[in-house]
């Protein structure tokens, strides 16, 4: 691969790392910006957080550019690896509102309560019927795709699945440490048809 088939999307105020400097770099404020950046890229290599990883993989998505490959440098560590690592194709993960997950979903009960109240189901297995703290979703690197889990203790009762439904009053959706701008009833994250290309 050579470098001019990468492109190094840079999110916020984060250092480039030295083995990545002299590659393309594209400093993005906004996830508007994305879809110019990637044009021509056959490998990107995201500096940021897990939201800004979930962002540039939320575009590749609805531009149907999952054919990319994707590296994540968080920090200083992984930039060598973004360059010389293998891309494999893992379960994508999304939501009812077309956003993609790259670390972990909540739902959360809404400001004014103390408890999510409704149904979660998992496939075809109950997660939960009445009311709990709360319900962690996250991508797995394999099949089915996702695990979900209500938040109780230390020790959590993982469901796995293609699908998480939840039917509740009111709940908030928080993906990747970004809170959804509004309450909702219903939501639903599940495996993508296409799964997308991570390097390791």
């Amino acid at each position: 691969m050579i470098k001019t088939q990468i492109t190094v999307l840079h999110f916020g105020a984060r250092q480039v790392p030295r083995p990545l400097a002299s590659l393309r770099c594209c400093q993005l404020n906004d996830p508007a910006e994305i879809d110019a950046a990637i044009q021509g890229a056959q490998r990107v290599v995201v500096i940021g957080s897990e939201a800004d990883l979930a962002s540039v993989l939320t575009r590749l998505m609805r531009s149907e550019r999952l054919d990319i490959e994707v590296a994540h440098v968080p920090g200083r560590r992984g930039a060598r690896r973004a360059l010389t690592g293998v891309a494999r194709r893992i379960p994508l993960v999304c939501d009812d509102t077309a956003t993609a997950v790259a670390g972990a979903a909540l739902w959360l009960p809404p400001g004014d309560s103390a408890m999510l109240r409704g149904e979660a189901v998992v496939d075809d297995v109950v997660l939960f019927d009445g009311e709990v703290t709360g319900v962690r979703i996250e991508p797995t690197a394999g099949m089915p795709g996702l695990r979900a889990a209500v938040l109780t203790g230390h020790r959590r009762r993982w469901v796995t699945g293609r699908a998480v439904q939840l039917g509740t009053v009111g709940a908030q959706v928080v993906r990747d440490g970004v809170t959804g701008s509004r309450e909702v009833k219903r939501s639903t994250f599940y495996r993508h048809t296409t799964g997308w290309l991570r390097v390791d």
